[in-house]
Parts: structure tokens; C-alpha cells; sequence
């Protein structure tokens, strides 16, 4: 089903498709999808115009559901109700759950006022602050996972990148994967077996940007509810073995400028705009580090020939460097591709600061340093090195420029988990390279 457009739209295709529960959903910091199931029939009679509450503690949630200190919401604050409005033009029927549609929803604190840790409305003020500049984002996302057996053991013990041949038990559940995501309203590309045991690409077509946000927390939860649909699991865990492939998120981005591409004169080279906004992603590079990679196991995947970038530069058609950009000839496909981030990080808030970074370096009209080229791991020159772990990770996030862009009290929030995931660590988990059993037991099945 495609997105909706209004009240009645979404209540005829509910009837047509004999939806008994609709779910009003909204997302945690560390991007699991929580909220309420509801029966249909009182969901167009009452929450769809009156919304629902939910406690705020779903934001200070770590992967087990612990809950870390959070400056702002704690028991002393009392844990407050926090406010979910539908926005039916988000509606979704789901096919691989038949019954069962879905709405996000947005997010109010008790005074009426936009939540300020809810991550879709983290990334709707960036969202804004691009259109006060009179420019739409346009994104797309590329994930990737691993299929697993049920207790998280491969479910291959070999690599066939992008092979038609091998493998037909597991493409068996990626088709079902396919029809589920179809179904439910995302333009689906393509999906591919990847460079790992059972792992697996999808990639969706591009949208604006909540809408892309949007579908890729779907596509997540959708691609996990298959998995288990067939007996097996899935996992967007960055890490899940120390040797094989990790696991990324690489995410493209456009500007629409009066409702046309405006990177779509870079030749060869990008163009003015483009280079304002590639610049700006380098600038925050490190500090967008945490967001990408936001538990202990996420930077573990920043080494030297992983296709995960290690150093902050930008080319062409290069899987070697941070910013890959697409400048063809008068193409309306020219595009920035953002290579770094893990596949388990909360796409609202990546997306979120690649707009924050990309806008600020439009704003100040910052320069781009020379193009790399070649093989950017055996040679990265004078480039800026990544954070390789969590610790290096959260300092260069904490009372940055990005940190205030996102907004302080969310920041100081994630940081406050990001504080909690470390201190875990250094009992559970302090080899710098080596993916252990705690790690899996606390990621995998949530990541």
C-alpha cells in the first residue's frame, strides 16, 4: 500500500485490506520501534483525532530496557505521559501480518510542545531548517544484515557476493522480505546476497527525508519479522562476528531547490551547492561518529579494508572514502553518498545530522579539501582518523557544534546512554577488536 493522504483514505484501505489492530508507532533514541496496538474501530473513532500516551521513558531505554540516568527524565520527574499524535498520511497495511496497519506517529510533551527526545522530531527540525533555506532533502538509505539460525550461528559457511545461484533457501525468506516491504508502501530497488555468511543488502528508493526514515525503520522491522516468520532471525548488529563483514548503513542524499535536482550540474566535479554541503559533512565527521556507531560494538566495524571509512575524505566513484559523490553529466541522480554509518543506528537521528552538517556548511560556505583518490586505506595522507571506539566516539560528539545543532537536551540524553553502553563495556567486553557472547547476547536480537 502506498502512503495515504487523509483520514478516510486510510480507513477505506483498511477496510478493504480487513485490518483488525491498527499500530500508532514512534521510536526510541537508539531506533527501536515502540507504541500501542489498537483496535481498529477505536481508532478512527478516538485516537486518530485524540492520540494516545505513552510513558517518556521509552527515550532513556537502553537494548535491554534498562534505564540509564537521563538529566531530563528520570523518577524524579515522575516519568511523564508523553503525547502520540497519528499523522494518517504515514499510514502502512502490512501483508506479511495480515490485519495489522501502522501509523507513526508525533510526539508531544505533557505542555503541548514538540518532545524534545522524540528522534522524529529531532530530524523534522533539521528538515526545517532546510526548507527556511528554500532547499528539500531527498534520501535514500542502502542495509545491510545478516540472516541467522535461531541461537545467532551463521547460516552459511561460505560468501557468494551477489550470487543468483547459491543459496535459495535463504532467498526464499528475502523474497517474503521483498513482498512485505512492497506491500507496505517502500519503493524497493533491489536486494543482494553481501560479502558475509547469510549477509544481505536492500535497498529502497529515495524519498524525503522522514518518509525515508520512515521506511527504513520499517524495512528493519519487517526484514527481523520474516526472519522469524521462517524460522530463522535477522540482524542489523554493525559487528555480530569479529572476522566477517559488518554491517552498515549507507545513506544518499540530494537537495530538490524549486522542485529539481540542484546537484544536477555537477560534471565530473561537484557543484557549488555540493560542495558547501559535502564539506559540511566533513566538518562534522567525527562528531557524527557516535550517532552512526552508538554502542560499543559499532566501531568496531572503522578498520582498514572493510569498505567502512577510517579517515575523513571525499572522492568520486570510490568505496575507499567517507563522501562518495556521484557527479554525472546533467544527471538528476547526482547524489552524496554517506558510507560510514553502522546498520544498527537510528536512521532519524543519522539522517538528522547529515542535514544539520550539510546545512552548516552551505550556511558558513565552507571549502572542500582536494579530492582523494586511489586506495584511501593504504594512503589516507593528512586526512582526518575516525574514532575507532565508543570512548573516542562520545568525546568528540560531547559539547561539539553537532551536539547543539541536534538540540542540548537530546544530545545530553543520548550521550547519557552512550555514557551507560561504555561503562558496560569495560567489564563485558573490553577487547577493542574481539566480538564476543555478551555482545551478541545484548545486540543482536534488538540491533
Amino acid at each position: 500500500m502506498a502512503e495515504t493522504t487523509s483520514v478516510d483514505d486510510f480507513r477505506t484501505a483498511c477496510e478493504q485490506a480487513e485490518v483488525h489492530t491498527v499500530e500508532v508507532a514512534t521510536l526510541d533514541t537508539l531506533g527501536h520501534i515502540r507504541g500501542k496496538r489498537v483496535p481498529v474501530e477505536r481508532f478512527f473513532s478516538t485516537t486518530v483525532d485524540g492520540g494516545l500516551n505513552i510513558a517518556d521513558a521509552i527515550f532513556t531505554f537502553d537494548m535491554q530496557n534498562d534505564l540509564p540516568d537521563h538529566p531530563y527524565i528520570n523518577m524524579e520527574s515522575g516519568f511523564l505521559d508523553c503525547h502520540l499524535v497519528p499523522d494518517v498520511s504515514t499510514g502502512r497495511i502490512f501483508s506479511h501480518r495480515p490485519g495489522y496497519a501502522l501509523v507513526f506517529a508525533d510526539t508531544f510533551d505533557p505542555h503541548g510542545q514538540p518532545h524534545f527526545a522524540a528522534p522524529r522530531n529531532v530530524l523534522a527540525n533539521q528538515i526545517e531548517r532546510c526548507r527556511q533555506a528554500g532547499l528539500d532533502p531527498v534520501v535514500a538509505t542502502e542495509l545491510e544484515f545478516y540472516i541467522c539460525a535461531p541461537d545467532w550461528t551463521p547460516v552459511q559457511n561460505h560468501i557468494q557476493y551477489s550470487s543468483l545461484t547459491d543459496a535459495l533457501e535463504l532467498e526464499d525468506c528475502v523474497r517474503d522480505m521483498r513482498h512485505g516491504l512492497l506491500a507496505a508502501g517502500l519503493e524497493l530497488e533491489s536486494s543482494n546476497p553481501e560479502y558475509g555468511p547469510g549477509q544481505m543488502e536492500i535497498n529502497i528508493g529515495h524519498a524525503d527525508a522522514m518518509t525515508c526514515a520512515d521506511n527504513t525503520v520499517l524495512l528493519k522491522s519487517i526484514v527481523k519479522q520474516v526472519a522469524v516468520q521462517h524460522g530463522m532471525r535477522a540482524t542489523f548488529m554493525p559487528k555480530l562476528w569479529t572476522e566477517p563483514s559488518g554491517s552498515g548503513m549507507h545513506i544518499h542524499t540530494s537537495l530538490s531547490e524549486g522542485g529539481a535536482n540542484a546537484f544536477a550540474d555537477s560534471d565530473g566535479i561537484p557543484n557549488q551547492l555540493m560542495t558547501h554541503w559535502v564539506a559540511g559533512l566533513l566538518e562534522h565527521a567525527e562528531s557524527m561518529t557516535l550517532l552512526g556507531a552508538p554502542t560499543i560494538n559499532g566501531p568496531k566495524r572503522i578498520r582498514p579494508y572493510t569498505f567502512v571509512p577510517t579517515h575523513v575524505h571525499w572522492g568520486l566513484d570510490n568505496r575507499s572514502v567517507y563522501c562518495r559523490c556521484i557527479c554525472e553529466p546533467d544527471s538528476v541522480a547526482n547524489r552524496v553518498e554517506h558510507r560510514a554509518a553502522g546498520a544498527d543506528a537510528n536512521p532519524y537521528l543519522m539522517i538528522a545530522a547529515i542535514l544539520a552538517a550539510g546545512l552548516d556548511g552551505i550556511e558558513r560556505a565552507l571549502p572542500l579539501p582536494a579530492m582523494s583518490e586511489g586506495d584511501m586505506y593504504a594512503d589516507p595522507g593528512d586526512s582526518l582518523a575516525l574514532p575507532t571506539d565508543l570512548a573516542g566516539a562520545i568525546a568528540t560528539y560531547r559539547n561539539s557544534p553537532l551536539s547543539e545543532l541536534l538540540g542540548k537536551m537530546f544530545s545530553e540524553g543520548f550521550l547519557c546512554l552512550a555514557d551507560h553502553e561504555l561503562s558496560l563495556a569495560a567489564e563485558n567486553s573490553p577487547h577493542p577488536d574481539e566480538v564476543n557472547n555478551w555482545e551478541r547476547a545484548r545486540y543482536a536480537e534488538h540491533c
